[in-house]
């Protein structure tokens, strides 16, 4: 992976991350934000120290280990990659709960364009404050999006220490089982 300097991180605030998405995915990830790594390279979840990539092969998703780069491969096993909030930054306590609540509204209208089996909400604080549903907890949601059913995962974010990548390989796995039901 290329190494960036901090002014190159910093040139990357702001910027759209095109989502990875098609009709009809068995599955649709999404992330709260593009972090500034994510925006310097083009690929959801580049940060080293991100447990994404590990999680999603960990828990069966995918026959390998994926690198960032090769995230369009994502859509030959029917899953995809979208965020609440498109513009990225550094942290995601850098967005408003008005970024958060209008993400949601946005997130909705895209999944009932996309219509996805399982849309999964990796972070259960976005989800929340997206969705405006302070009682949520990982797992499925009774919420739908018109056929859609939704998931929360834990953030895979290395900083999200209540979790290891074998309790969230475990999780994405439920999720992973109730995808092929």
């Amino acid at each position: 992976m290329a190494r960036f300097t901090a002014e190159q991180l910093e040139a990357a605030r702001d910027r759209l991350v095109p989502d990875v998405v098609a009709d009809g995915l068995h599955v649709l990830f999404c992330g709260i934000n593009p972090g500034l790594m994510t925006a310097a390279t083009g690929h959801h979840f580049a940060r080293p120290g991100n447990r994404f990539w590990p999680v999603l092969h960990l828990s069966g998703f995918t026959p390998r280990l994926l690198e960032p780069s090769e995230q369009d491969e994502l859509l030959s096993y029917g899953l995809g990659i979208t965020n609440v909030v498109a513009r990225a930054t550094a942290r995601a306590d850098e967005l408003s709960a008005e970024e958060y609540r209008e993400g949601g509204r946005l997130l909705t209208t895209k999944v009932a364009r996309l219509r996805p089996r399982w849309l999964a909400v990796v972070g259960v604080t976005a989800y929340r404050a997206a969705f405006d549903d302070r009682k949520a907890r990982v797992g499925p949601q009774e919420r739908t999006i018109g056929d859609t059913r939704v998931w929360v995962l834990p953030n895979p974010s290395g900083l999200n220490a209540h979790w290891t990548a074998a309790t969230m390989a475990e999780e994405f796995g439920r999720l992973r089982t109730a995808a092929e039901a």
